[in-house]
């Protein structure tokens, strides 16, 4: 059970006094972007509260993740916060730490029953923004290239809405599609999975649709090699960032918009619910109804990217 009652409230309360909280910290993959964004805001917003902090790399190994987790856990911290979890796969780590009765969130991971909740975007919203751009883009008709990512639930929900998007609007077609398979690898994966792609449809694509940012500079690095220039093919892609916002803004890369997800305002987001249950002893329903605690995403182009440079 949860420090969420009101007993255990106190006395997590009367530790905290005596003891720094100590809160665990394990991002998934910290070569990527989003997952470092994340566990660097949960990290910085922790310490500011005075909080003692361990932050781990998952170095994207399932049985490192279950490892790391099961150490916090044995270890006795305060509080667990994941950043790009896998609930389904972790469950039974999951179910250790609220047997434990060690509070854990997870951020852009998937809702757990074992978890506090999730800190998200709504993928579907996010997902339709992004797909109905490109579509927008290259005035609804034609054919694209799509560059997946199953293995996660944010950019597995981002696809399937991708596909309903398609479903009604049938003069837009898939010419080709790769699925990212390899996560300690992926830009090697990604590279020459749609460097293959590329060279089966040539001059026979309008857009591309990446489900994550980082496909996205892969690809556009692809595309400029090519010698192709803004506005030749439409590449769309979903996360933000500063990378992403100058790559928008620059008229060498095709990179055209993205939508732009806060992964530092979720990492704050995750440590201000984790002090208000954990240290001050409110309820979880205090943060949130629900599985989730959402935040909000902003589709970003040429029109609104200097708003997001240098933010």
């Amino acid at each position: 059970m949860f420090r969420t009652c009101a007993a255990a409230a106190v006395a997590i309360v009367t530790a905290f006094s005596a003891n720094a909280f100590e809160v665990g910290v394990v991002a998934f993959q910290m070569s990527s972007e989003t997952h470092a964004r994340v566990a660097n805001a949960v990290e910085a917003a922790a310490k500011e509260k005075g909080w003692d902090v361990t932050v781990l790399n998952s170095n994207g190994a399932l049985p490192t993740h279950a490892e790391q987790i099961e150490n916090l856990i044995q270890r006795g911290v305060d509080g667990i916060i994941l950043a790009m979890s896998k609930p389904v796969e972790f469950d039974a780590q999951f179910a250790e730490a609220k047997e434990a009765g060690i509070p854990l969130i997870t951020v852009m991971s998937g809702a757990s029953p074992n978890a506090l909740f999730d800190v998200q975007v709504n993928e579907y919203s996010v997902g339709a923004q992004a797909a109905l751009y490109l579509l927008g883009e290259i005035g609804y008709e034609g054919k694209i290239l799509t560059e997946r990512f199953e293995s996660n639930v944010g950019t597995r929900i981002r696809g399937k809405v991708l596909d309903v998007v398609l479903s009604e609007n049938t003069a837009v077609t898939v010419a080709g599609s790769h699925s990212m398979a390899r996560t300690s690898s992926w830009r090697d994966d990604v590279r020459a999975g749609m460097q293959a792609l590329m060279l089966q449809n040539a001059g026979d694509y309008k857009g591309i649709w990446a489900s994550f940012d980082g496909q996205a500079f892969v690809i556009d690095d692809l595309l400029a090699a090519e010698g192709k220039q803004k506005g030749d093919v439409a590449l769309v892609s979903i996360d933000g960032g500063q990378e992403a916002f100058r790559r928008i803004a620059d008229p060498a890369s095709l990179l055209q918009a993205t939508v732009a997800i806060p992964f530092e305002q979720m990492g704050r987001a995750a440590v201000d619910a984790m002090e208000k249950i954990a240290v001050e002893g409110q309820p979880k329903e205090a943060i949130t109804a629900g599985p989730y605690l959402y935040q909000d995403a902003v589709l970003v182009d040429a029109s609104n990217v200097d708003q997001f440079l240098g933010e």
